[in-house]
């Protein structure tokens, strides 16, 4: 009876669900309807650097970026590596800070496509 009921919501067209379910008319739950996509990939955590710069190091860095809202977990995992490398917020995206960056830090931005969003200048004095 179960088939039948399913083969005529499944006629009209008619998909049921509750909460993200697929529900037969009675509302029990209706394991034998077809899935949804379900081999959609999780997001990569975000790796986390730890500086190895000394805190009397020259900030000698300008660090301008601008990553697009839609990546905001992206961004304030930026900003808070740029304070573990001992970094000073000038404006809310130009920083100042110990040059050069680490290259496993670049390689790691340009893998997860954030490298392009960035810009670093070479100061000629130190920032105080």
């Amino acid at each position: 009876m179960d088939w039948l009921l399913y083969n005529v919501v499944m006629v009209q067209g008619v998909r049921l669900n509750y909460k993200g379910v697929s529900v037969n008319m009675f509302g029990l739950p209706d394991f034998d309807s077809p899935k949804r996509k379900t081999n959609i990939p999780k997001r990569e955590y975000l790796k986390s650097f730890i500086s190895d710069f000394k805190k009397e190091a020259p900030k000698n860095l300008l660090l301008i970026y601008d990553i697009p809202e839609g990546r905001k977990k992206e961004r304030d995992w930026f900003r808070r590596q740029l304070k573990n490398f001992d970094f000073i917020m000038i404006q809310k995206s130009v920083w100042v800070g110990p040059s050069p960056l680490p290259e496993e830090f670049i390689v790691y931005l340009k893998r997860i496509g954030l490298r392009k969003e960035f810009q670093t200048f070479k100061l000629a004095r130190s920032y105080t």
